[in-house]
């Protein structure tokens, strides 16, 4: 079922974590900071809006990541409940889709409540202070590709809050799968 991201409270700290990756490593919200700013991305193996934006979502996070703003997902999923959001299967999938930037485990959940993360994907960005300033999507593309010409909409918020701190006023709710959460 879709669901809607809430609109969320700009100029909040992000919140920090340290969790496992898909590559071997552990990362701290330091980790993957960048210099200019930061996004933070709730996504998961088996939504179809995921997989319907994922390589353009990769290859947006490569535009950021090469201008300074770093880059995570993290996947929050209870993979008791839906296997394909395993963490063997997250392994899988950054492997499948070239993932630049760390895909970050988050078994107990916790850090997807800190940040409020409500759907997959779900986009969080931050400044150079790590302050929130964005909480929208991609682009207009939900379940299929977005029309020719339309606007990155994160790369294009992104590029603003690093050269002038400032976020666009307009932002538009991502949406997709629910986050499947243990307790419901």
């Amino acid at each position: 079922m879709a669901t809607t991201a809430t609109q969320a409270v700009l100029d909040t700290p992000a919140a920090e974590f340290r969790l496992p990756a898909t590559d071997g490593k552990t990362y701290t919200l330091d980790d993957v900071a960048g210099e200019k700013g930061t996004v933070v991305v709730f996504i998961c193996n088996h939504c179809p809006y995921v997989k319907a934006v994922i390589d353009r979502m990769v290859s947006d996070a490569r535009v950021l990541m090469s201008e300074s703003v770093g880059f995570a997902a993290i996947c929050s999923n209870d993979a008791a409940s839906y296997p394909e959001d395993s963490f063997e299967n997250m392994k899988r999938f950054a492997k499948a889709h070239d993932f630049p930037f760390p895909y970050l485990h988050d078994e107990t959940q916790t850090v997807a409540r800190a940040y409020g993360a409500v759907c997959t994907p779900d986009f969080f960005g931050y400044n150079a202070d790590r302050n929130s300033k964005y909480r929208g999507r991609l682009d207009e593309g939900r379940t299929t590709p977005p029309r020719a010409g339309a606007p990155r909409e994160l790369v294009e918020a992104m590029r603003a809050i690093a050269t002038t701190g400032v976020a666009p006023a307009e932002q538009k709710a991502s949406i997709g799968c629910s986050i499947k959460w243990k307790d419901e």
